[in-house]
């Protein structure tokens, strides 16, 4: 820490915090008799909080976004310059550096060619949504409408997004929802004895030929688009079974539905490649990401399209209902795009998806070491630096640890100075996934220290 905070600066800061704040997916109460926890500072993979305490953090940022870790100066200066320079006007004027980051994101994105700006992912997905709604009317007397979602996704906060939302916790006491959204079933393998008629071969094909059967039983006429993730998140950290991606893209082309792949997470090297989507060769129609895609130094989301998307808003000039008619406020700031720039610039200056390729076999390795050691890890999966570990009560039977066990780990390692995630009032029941997303540049001696304190936390929690 560099000191520009005294005892006295700090405490009024805690209790304006206290007074005032309200954080995101928390309880509040406890903050009644203890202090809210004020992240200062974070310089690389580490922060420091009120007291001065280092941790490593293992979440990016707590939700998947420090892509390129804290302190990257050039990224700051390359925001403050532009806002000096130009700072915002309505995205239905171009700026310079919304031209340059859509130039190089389209190089980076074969297939695709259109890049919408907004300022968040929910957005984003919101702006893909409408895109299908708006074509169904377009093309289809509005009858081609219905967006599939699968279960175990997320895909936002807004109630637009929990419609499309496979978290049941997560809605939960929000709804109703907007109609026109059918859940498909999940492809978490690991779980395939809790899916009537699950084979024990080819179960990725099997998994994707569910999705076949729901579109079958609502009416293909009917479906307009499929919204996945390409490794679920929140949902348990799901990595795809063999086949199953080449299954989708084969159904969607014979019901000529849309792919549309919500990158929010794993978008911009979190998985090793650019996108998650290029692990499977996924040839998507519409792609959304958030996050890492400036890691969190500014707030932007896109949604990109290919051409033969974007062409059907264009396609009749004289009617003026012809085109997206859509705004994002935020989607006009400079300071996205400029920050998008230099983060991609640093990942490839700095060969960060071979890290994150190599440190993420390294830790898939270290976390199946702990498998060995630890019976209440059931199964560990992931792709590059984005990774879980699914605690059960028994391997046999897997069922799931409670919840508040898993709060225990999490804590453990937290007190140890390592912040790592889990799965959290998500899925009833079935909130026992252990979540880590460090940053791109994790080292061999990160990892270390990450998967030392988890050892730590599950021999103290279960023994």
């Amino acid at each position: 820490m560099d000191g520009n905070f005294n005892e006295n600066d700090i405490s009024r800061v805690v209790e304006a915090d206290r007074a005032h704040i309200w954080h995101h997916l928390s309880q509040h109460k406890p903050y009644e008799t203890t202090d809210p926890r004020i992240i200062v500072e974070g310089k690389g993979m580490r922060v420091w909080d009120q007291k001065g305490k280092e941790h490593i953090d293992a979440v990016s940022g707590g939700v998947w976004t420090v892509n390129v870790g804290y302190g990257r100066e050039r990224i700051a200066d390359a925001v403050r310059d532009q806002l000096v320079k130009l700072n915002f006007f309505a995205g239905s004027a171009g700026s310079i550096p919304g031209s340059n980051f859509a130039q190089m994101l389209i190089d980076k994105m074969p297939g695709m060619s259109r890049v919408y700006y907004a300022s968040s992912g929910s957005e984003a997905n919101e702006k893909g949504f409408k895109m299908v709604r708006q074509i169904a009317h377009k093309r289809y007397g509005g009858k081609k409408h219905k967006i599939l979602y699968r279960d175990r996704d997320y895909h936002g906060g807004t109630i637009g997004t929990m419609a499309a939302g496979g978290q049941d916790e997560r809605n939960a006491q929000y709804g109703p929802f907007p109609e026109g959204f059918i859940r498909v079933p999940h492809c978490l393998e690991y779980r395939k004895h809790e899916q009537d008629g699950a084979p024990d071969e080819n179960y990725g094909v099997w998994a994707a030929d569910q999705i076949e059967a729901v579109i079958l039983r609502e009416g293909p006429e009917t479906v307009g688009a499929l919204c996945l993730e390409p490794v679920t998140a929140g949902g348990g950290v799901i990595t795809p079974p063999d086949g199953y991606w080449d299954r989708v893209q084969e159904i969607c082309k014979k019901y000529d539905i849309l792919l549309h792949i919500d990158e929010v997470v794993c978008g911009v090297g979190r998985t090793g490649t650019w996108f998650g989507y290029q692990q499977y060769g996924i040839k998507p129609d519409i792609v959304t990401m958030a996050k890492g895609v400036a890691s969190g130094y500014a707030a932007i989301s896109c949604t990109v399209t290919t051409e033969a998307v974007f062409d059907m808003f264009k396609d009749d000039a004289a009617d003026h209902m012809n085109y997206f008619r859509d705004i994002s406020t935020f989607g006009g700031c400079t300071a996205g795009p400029a920050a998008g720039i230099e983060n991609m610039r640093i990942i490839e200056e700095e060969d960060l998806l071979q890290n994150t390729t190599d440190m993420g076999g390294y830790m898939l390795d270290q976390l199946n070491a702990l498998a060995d050691k630890h019976s209440v890890i059931g199964h560990v999966r992931g792709k590059g630096l984005f990774l879980g570990a699914e605690l059960v009560t028994d391997r046999d039977s897997r069922d799931p640890v409670a919840e508040a066990l898993v709060g225990k780990v999490v804590a453990d390692c937290m007190q140890q100075g390592v912040i790592i995630g889990a799965t959290n009032r998500s899925l009833p029941g079935k909130n026992n996934t252990l979540c880590f997303s460090p940053a791109l540049i994790a080292t061999k001696d990160d990892i270390n220290q990450i998967v030392t304190a988890v050892d730590g936390a599950l021999g103290r929690v279960f023994g």
